[in-house]
């Protein structure tokens, strides 16, 4: 491949600082509460009134990626879209594993290759090429969901960018998935799948006459007796373990969270930032964490806990996670399964959280436009998925329960 083709995208820096004039198009959107008693039905012209309703959901609530691969990778594109369908057409609903097809794409957004490096560095750093527009996970921006080990519909590793195909900065892009069955559309929907380079290294690290990931290579080769800035591209999970990336790192070395969250702790003060986690995770302007927490002043530290905690080598990251039984005591209600994060639990008869509540750091309602889409489009009302009508063709006489039953 030739690295110095010219690649289509905005200058912003190392690793995804944003354009000003991004800001505004990503103010959080204020949503009010419906009146009491509203949408007691769902809308005729519903999804849900389909055969099938269709409930996606990202596996994160935000992935990040670089922008520029051809010093340094922390993260590839990778997003991962979900999906949980229910049968609604028969007596009983019943959550639906086979007999239909299941297809996603990103209107809008229908190739990454020239909007990102990544594919004239992937052999370099993941030691084999990748076509174009196909990620880590052999996906591309459209393709087929197939049924996971969990039992949800997913499209493993999209190689999405923010950067939609009109040129426009969009983190919050919508999917759309469609089922369906004998060659008719029996269900769809239009989950967020959320993505964003806003790394922002280039508040610390910068250095005359080099670039900033330059400047970051150089530092952990003053600091650590490495020759990194040599060895171009490096990947950071080549000797920094990370789960994420499935990525067992080098024996005796910090895992990635646990080398990045401890070096920067003591260094963040500095900054002056309102919310310090995001000088590096999205970020100042994408503000990924857009969920019911956030509404109520719930910030990152609330859950997670300071930076040399969530940096402790007792940790495994990714695994040790918060947990909402951690601060929710409603009586009768179950929260993740035991041994399970959030985003593989299941709850009210098989159906898994993230379905009804969202992914972690977008749980519903949201602050952003386009999170209410998909739960408008599929009971009339923004906010968690909790009218009975979206799957049942009747109000059942049985309360509502919030445990995990497989059972009627």
């Amino acid at each position: 491949m030739n690295s110095n083709r010219t690649v289509q995208k905005p200058r912003l820096g190392l690793v995804g600082i944003w354009c000003a004039a991004a800001i505004g198009a990503l103010a959080p959107l204020a949503l009010a509460p419906p009146p009491p008693g509203a949408h007691a039905q769902v809308p005729a012209n519903a999804a849900a009134q389909m055969k099938m309703v269709i409930l996606g959901y990202n596996e994160l609530g935000m992935h990040c990626m670089n922008q520029d691969f051809s010093e340094l990778c922390i993260l590839p594109p990778f997003n991962t879209m979900r999906a949980t369908i229910v049968d609604r057409s028969g007596s009983d609903p019943r959550i639906v594993s086979a007999g239909v097809t299941v297809r996603y794409s990103i209107p809008g957004n229908t190739h990454s290759y020239d909007k990102t490096n990544f594919w004239d560095y992937a052999q370099a750093l993941f030691g084999k090429p990748f076509p174009r527009d196909v990620g880590l996970g052999g996906t591309s921006l459209s393709g087929p969901m197939t049924l996971n080990a969990a039992g949800q519909w997913e499209a493993t590793g999209v190689p999405l960018t923010p950067i939609t195909d009109a040129g426009k900065l969009d983190p919050y892009q919508k999917a759309r998935l469609v089922v369906t069955q004998n060659g008719v559309t029996v269900g769809k929907a239009q989950p967020v799948i959320p993505v964003s380079w806003e790394i922002s290294c280039n508040l610390c690290h910068t250095s005359p006459g080099i670039s900033v990931a330059a400047n970051i290579l150089r530092s952990h080769d003053r600091r650590h007796g490495t020759s990194l800035e040599t060895q171009k591209p490096v990947l950071c999970a080549k000797c920094h373990a990370d789960p994420a990336l499935g990525a067992a790192g080098t024996a005796g070395v910090p895992s990635m969270s646990a080398a990045m969250h401890t070096a920067h702790a003591p260094r963040m003060t500095a900054l002056n930032l309102k919310v310090a986690c995001y000088a590096c995770h999205p970020g100042i302007r994408t503000q990924c964490q857009r969920d019911v927490h956030f509404s109520k002043g719930i910030d990152c530290l609330s859950c997670h806990g300071g930076m040399l905690q969530v940096g402790a080598s007792t940790r495994t990251p990714w695994v040790d996670e918060p947990h909402c039984g951690d601060c929710h005591h409603v009586p009768g209600h179950e929260y993740e399964q035991a041994g399970k994060l959030f985003k593989l639990s299941q709850g009210h008869h098989g159906v898994f959280c993230t379905a009804c509540h969202s992914s972690p750091h977008a749980v519903a309602p949201a602050v952003t436009s386009a999170d209410t889409v998909q739960p408008m489009n599929t009971q009339g009302k923004p906010g968690t998925i909790n009218l009975c009508a979206v799957c049942h063709k009747s109000t059942p006489d049985d309360p509502f329960d919030h445990v995990f039953s497989t059972g009627d």
